[in-house]
């Protein structure tokens, strides 16, 4: 029997998967959980074999469960569900540990037979996703320019910036006009949007 963690903020899904998943006769749901938070606080207390987990969730995303029960319970493998999946999330769930990948729109069958999958060991990701993500584009910024983009929200002021990184604010602003300039984009907020669709942050 594989033991199933759920975890989706929509109860209506989650309740509407473990039905299905309760229907395989070698599969269990023995938790679920409706953030991310209570899915580590789950994992840890039923010690699942698998976890199926939301991409988008409140408190910490599915990809940052992954990473968490990677620490927490490394014998659980986590398959990310996902309604909007893009091949960043992909590539950034994969690093974390995810052993799967798969949109909510697969056929009913798909997801236990991926679970059955990643639990044997394997590996699934949603082949039209995999494909977009070999043609993500290479990231032109530095890891400097990273930093100045993750610290840096377009509402944060470039002396806060400065402050977090250590950096003075006449440095801040050189940075940031070179993002600008690499990404052809016309303001701090276009840049950190296109650095997050891309994956780079």
């Amino acid at each position: 029997m594989i033991r199933i963690l759920l975890a989706d903020d929509e109860e209506l899904i989650r309740v509407a998967v473990a039905a299905l998943l309760d229907l395989e006769p070698d599969l269990e749901v023995v938790a679920q959980a409706a953030d991310g938070h209570a899915a580590v606080e789950a994992a840890r207390a039923h010690r699942p074999d698998v976890a199926v987990v939301d991409l988008q969730m409140p408190s910490l995303d599915g990809i940052a469960v992954a990473a968490e029960l990677q620490q927490a319970v490394p014998s659980c493998t986590v398959v990310i569900l996902t309604g909007r999946g893009r091949p960043a999330h992909l590539a950034r769930a994969l690093a974390a540990g995810a052993k799967g990948f798969l949109p909510k729109g697969s056929p009913g069958g798909a997801l236990a037979d991926v679970i059955r999958r990643v639990h044997a060991g394997g590996r699934y990701v949603d082949p039209g996703l995999a494909a977009d993500a070999l043609t993500l584009p290479e990231c032109p910024l530095t890891q400097r320019e990273l930093d100045v983009l993750r610290y840096g929200d377009p509402d944060v002021p470039v002396t806060v910036v400065a402050r977090r990184l250590n950096l003075s604010p006449g440095t801040i602003r050189n940075h940031l006009t070179a993002i600008v300039t690499k990404l052809g984009v016309a303001s701090r907020a276009e840049a950190a949007a296109k650095a997050r669709d891309n994956g780079w942050l």
